[in-house]
């Protein structure tokens, strides 16, 4: 194997072992941004050492076995390593009584604690979702920053504080239970949704999609599901993740280019993922109480689902559930996404007309999708010219490659008719 064939072996297994490698190690030290730290320094090592002697035929559990010794290493040049030894001891029993715990609730599993204690309300709700995504999904700073649409160095700043703030108060590494749980939720949720949209339309990078992603969201928000089987909104989410993820197939062609839903084979899309759906959803319907956010999301996700091809979609109801969700989430992005369902229900003209209310938002300064749907829209009006210099506006700003290429084909293939 070549070095460059190596690295990117190493790369590939830090993206799938390193949620697992940082939650494993939290187990044991107690201590969520040193159970990191041990994890790079694994990884440091890995790149040292693979390219002479090849990725070993388990690299997870060599992580894990190169980061235990790291910790053990560590603990040894302690001034105070009685102590901790003595420290230690004692939390053994403490460790065992939550394992066995873990396991008569059916849960055992430490990525889920690990959400849980990232999700600690000593946190703000946006430092407990940013970081919980750093560590559980492997997302760089800058692609966090982007989903939360701030620049680098405020999330760099955020994420290093929430670990300050965790390690400072001895937040236990736990699921809890009870009341607590529910206070943790939301931002839980908020995660798992995070971390699949990542998945579902990657920010950066070659891939239009991160298959990993998705799998680890949808088997978190499973989990989560079962554990609170009365809250519809953790029904709501699971039902819309189902329901997306069902399309995953058709939504690249063979060589990687993204295919744009509207044309999309639907006889691709997986219809037990649907079914899944679609069963999540009715179970968060019938429960007291409107739909949630999530719940909405699902409900429009599932117009799109029942419907065998582009022309049967009902945009009308869906026009109506981004009404909705405006009211119960407000937010520029859902106001945009709103738009294009006006779009598609009433034409590109009212489209426009709710693109002119919300340009001037700041968190849309350097979000492509606002000049990408404009784009979209002057291109249904048969402005060309303009339509051309929104997608390549929308082209500059996006950090996806697979996305930059769609934007830019899009801009040269309008022709202006003057």
């Amino acid at each position: 194997m070549s070095e460059a064939e190596t690295q990117r072996s190493i790369e590939t297994v830090w993206r799938v072992e390193s949620a697992r490698l940082i939650a494993g190690l939290a187990r044991m030290v107690r201590d969520v941004g040193f159970a990191e730290d041990l994890a790079q320094d694994a990884l440091v090592v890995a790149l040292e050492k693979w390219p002479q002697t090849g990725v070993p035929d388990n690299p997870g559990a060599w992580l894990m076995a190169t980061a235990k010794n790291r910790a053990i290493d560590l603990m040894r040049r302690n001034t105070n390593f009685e102590r901790k030894q003595e420290e230690l001891v004692r939390e053994v029993g403490v460790r065992m009584a939550m394992d066995a715990a873990r396991v008569e609730h059916g849960i055992g599993d430490d990525l889920l604690a690990l959400i849980f204690t990232c999700c600690h309300p000593v946190l703000g709700t946006e430092a407990r979702v940013a970081l919980t995504l750093k560590l559980l999904g492997g997302l760089t700073t800058p692609e966090i920053a982007r989903a939360f649409l701030v620049t680098e160095s405020t999330m760099a700043q955020r994420i290093v504080r929430a670990k300050r703030t965790l390690s400072a108060a001895g937040v236990p590494f736990e699921t809890p239970d009870g009341t607590e749980l529910d206070e943790r939720l939301p931002a839980v949720l908020e995660v798992i949704y995070l971390v699949f949209n990542e998945g579902y339309a990657a920010t950066a990078g070659e891939d239009w999609i991160r298959p990993g992603l998705c799998e680890e969201a949808l088997r978190l928000g499973r989990i989560v599901a079962e554990l609170v089987p009365r809250e519809p909104e953790a029904h709501g989410l699971i039902a819309l993740l189902e329901i997306q993820a069902s399309r995953s197939a058709a939504r690249t062609r063979a060589n990687g280019e993204p295919v744009l839903l509207l044309e999309q084979d639907r006889s691709r899309w997986d219809m037990l993922l649907i079914r899944r759906g679609l069963a999540a959803l009715k179970r968060a319907e019938t429960m007291p109480g409107p739909l949630g956010p999530y719940g909405l999301q699902a409900a429009i996700a599932a117009c799109h689902a029942r419907a065998l091809d582009a022309e049967e979609t009902e945009w009308v109801r869906i026009a109506a559930l981004y009404d909705a969700l405006a009211q119960v989430s407000p937010s520029p992005v859902v106001e945009l996404n709103r738009a294009v369902a006006v779009g598609m229900a009433f034409g590109p003209e009212p489209a426009l007309t709710l693109l002119d209310e919300i340009a001037d938002e700041p968190a849309l300064a350097r979000y492509h999708l606002l000049p990408s749907v404009r784009g979209d829209l002057l291109e249904k009006l048969g402005r060309a010219a303009e339509a051309r210099s929104e997608f390549e506006r929308a082209a500059e700003m996006t950090a996806n490659e697979r996305e930059r290429t769609l934007l830019l084909a899009r801009a040269s293939a309008l022709v202006d008719p003057a």
